[in-house]
């Protein structure tokens, strides 16, 4: 994992991991009627599906890229093998990107 993506993936889990602890202490400061633009706890429900979702979206779309580039490589290599490679490959992405429309799905519907 590069430099870049590590630092990324830290401050992401950082703010994950305060932001509940903020959200606690605004509620508290507030006498706990929510302080505003709607209550804390929806606030922190709704970061912590987008977050999910960021997380399922992000790790589908790199199992689909290194699916395909590994089978692109394997049909460059041996070209003869290309229907035998395209179907397994067909639907392994097909599951991958199930399982991210699943965390869609299942963010959209926990709301």
């Amino acid at each position: 994992m590069s430099k870049k993506i590590s630092t990324i993936l830290s401050a992401v889990i950082f703010f994950a991991l305060t932001s509940g602890v903020t959200f606690a202490q605004a509620e508290a400061a507030t006498g706990g009627n929510g302080g505003g633009w709607f209550g804390t706890e929806k606030a922190t429900k709704f970061f912590a599906y987008f977050l999910a979702l960021g997380i399922a979206v992000y790790g589908g779309t790199q199992g689909q890229s290194r699916a395909a580039a590994v089978a692109l490589e394997g049909i460059a290599r041996n070209p003869s093998a290309a229907d035998k490679i395209q179907t397994p490959m067909i639907l392994a992405l097909a599951l991958m990107e199930s399982l991210v429309i699943f965390a869609l799905i299942s963010t959209f519907l926990l709301q």
